[in-house]
């Protein structure tokens, strides 16, 4: 068959169709959020929260809930907790966000345990599968999606503001803590959201990767994010599109396809850097 057929085909299936939908609001809410995270050196904690995403799904494949509702909630928390230890302990965010991290981490291993195993559902949502997207995924991605995206353009000011100089943003009157705390959750809720395309293991990577590969070539911060949002979005699509044509996982697809525009964004840079 075809490569067009093939395509032609993969876009008639309802999963496909879901996949890129929910696949591309998770790319914008991913790039617009890691322009902020990663130039304010805090992409750590989208890793961290990633795997207090995977000890979330496997407590909800064990209790047969929907891991979308169980993640949103708990994954949240965590990332209030790690900011919670951060302040108020002294303790440097690395610090807490690998506390959190590896508690995480050993208490998904535990509760996989006790459901016989890290069965095939979890293998999934650890690297990702368009598989298990269903309609009521789409209605909560697109509603959160929503939240996030909104929340970014009706606060941009502000987080630009602590992004670029958190102390001056202070003296302005900003009221950063709450700032800090309202991009933890928003971060925290597109983890959660991206675990169905990407999977908890890789999810990390599609906040940071559209950011670094941006920076290579855009002149200003909104710039940076609209690369990003083009970056992301067209790795996610191609890459579903590849995992169905050559039966690959999705998730790591999706990431590698990142890697390879960053290569290209970098060889760009050097070259346009040679030539001036």
């Amino acid at each position: 068959m075809a490569l067009t057929d093939l395509l032609a085909e993969a876009i008639s299936f309802t999963f496909v169709q879901r996949a890129l939908l929910v696949g591309t609001l998770i790319a914008l809410c991913c790039a617009f959020l890691g322009s902020f995270l990663v130039l304010r050196k805090l992409s750590l904690i989208g890793d961290g929260l990633a795997h207090v995403s995977f000890a979330t799904v496997a407590l909800a494949l064990l209790l047969e809930a929907s891991p979308l509702l169980v993640s949103i909630p708990l994954v949240t928390v965590a990332s209030l907790i790690i900011l919670t230890l951060s302040e108020r302990t002294g303790m440097h965010g690395d610090a807490a966000i690998g506390l959190v991290s590896s508690f995480s981490i050993a208490a998904g291993v535990l509760v996989a345990s006790l459901a016989q195993g890290f069965n095939v559902d979890l293998m999934s949502f650890l690297f990702g599968s368009i598989l298990v997207i269903s309609h009521a995924d789409v209605l909560i991605s697109a509603a959160l999606a929503a939240v996030i995206l909104g929340a970014v353009v009706l606060f941009y000011n502000q987080l630009f503001a602590v992004t670029h100089d958190e102390d001056f943003a202070r003296v302005l009157g900003l009221n950063t803590r709450l700032i800090n705390y309202m991009t933890a959750m928003l971060t925290a809720m597109t983890i959660a959201l991206g675990i169905r395309v990407v999977g908890t293991m890789l999810i990390s990577s599609l906040i940071v990767f559209p950011t670094v590969t941006a920076l290579q070539v855009a002149k200003g911060f909104k710039s940076t994010i609209a690369v990003a949002a083009v970056v992301s979005v067209t790795c996610v699509v191609l890459g579903v599109f590849a995992s169905y044509v050559y039966n690959l996982p999705t998730g790591a697809v999706i990431v590698m396809l990142n890697a390879a525009a960053f290569v290209l964004f970098l060889g760009v840079r050097k070259l346009g850097g040679v030539g001036g």
